[in-house]
């Protein structure tokens, strides 16, 4: 059996819109920050080519962890676009870079809510672990960005880097761009001539209609007079 509740006027003056309620994903993501302020997160590792010191994916997840369980806040990560191009290193070997854009949900665990953001993380492996390496690179920006986690000197995402060839020049294909260009400038130098000579043409026709026209006037005036003369 079912029993009605009754609401007063009263009751109604003070109940809060919905527009007003704030959804709880942000609370948890102010939580988070707010505790992410004070203890930030050290820069242990250092980088074995350049020698400059980073924070790794796994600090993040240490970091992190405790306060999304502690706050009821979830990450979702979507990739939703990849790519990958082999390059050739500096010794002849093959690199992989890829890209990729990755979709995050941030989801509150009490009311459902849901705030999306993107990143795209690159990164290079000889091996099989571009991929993850982009995506790990892509999870650990979005979090010190979202969290704005305090942070240090150089921001890079890898712990090692990778000398890739630079593309050397070819004297035969610059040889070639060169003439291209020089047979484009004789051409627009004939145009510009032929455009000048067809002036000249023409002004010359119109002097030479107007000697014409001159001409006839007077010869018609003389015309007219011997008429006159005749009367």
């Amino acid at each position: 059996m079912s029993t009605a509740v009754e609401t007063t006027e009263h009751d109604n003056q003070w109940k809060v819109p919905e527009s007003m309620i704030v959804p709880k994903v942000y609370k948890a993501i102010s939580n988070i920050q707010s505790e992410l302020a004070k203890i930030g997160i050290s820069k242990d590792g250092t980088n074995k080519m350049q020698h400059y010191k980073f924070r790794g994916i796994d600090q993040i997840y240490e970091a992190i962890a405790p306060l999304l369980a502690k706050h009821k806040l979830v990450i979702v990560p979507r990739t939703v676009d990849r790519e990958c191009v082999e390059r050739k290193s500096n010794k002849g070997g093959a690199l992989f870079y890829v890209s990729v854009k990755c979709d995050f949900d941030f989801v509150s665990a009490e009311d459902g809510s849901v705030h999306t953001a993107s990143m795209y993380g690159e990164a290079m492996d000889s091996g099989d672990k571009a991929t993850n390496k982009a995506m790990s690179s892509a999870y650990k920006y979005i979090c010190l960005q979202t969290f704005c986690i305090p942070t240090e000197g150089d921001n890079d995402a890898d712990a090692s880097s990778h000398e890739v060839e630079t593309k050397k020049s070819d004297p035969k294909r610059r040889g070639e761009l060169l003439k291209e260009i020089e047979k484009q400038e004789n051409v627009a130098m004939l145009n510009s001539l032929g455009k000048h000579r067809k002036d000249e043409v023409s002004l010359m026709v119109e002097e030479d209609k107007k000697i014409l026209r001159d001409a006839f006037a007077f010869k018609k005036d003389e015309l007219e007079k011997e008429v006159a003369s005749a009367e």
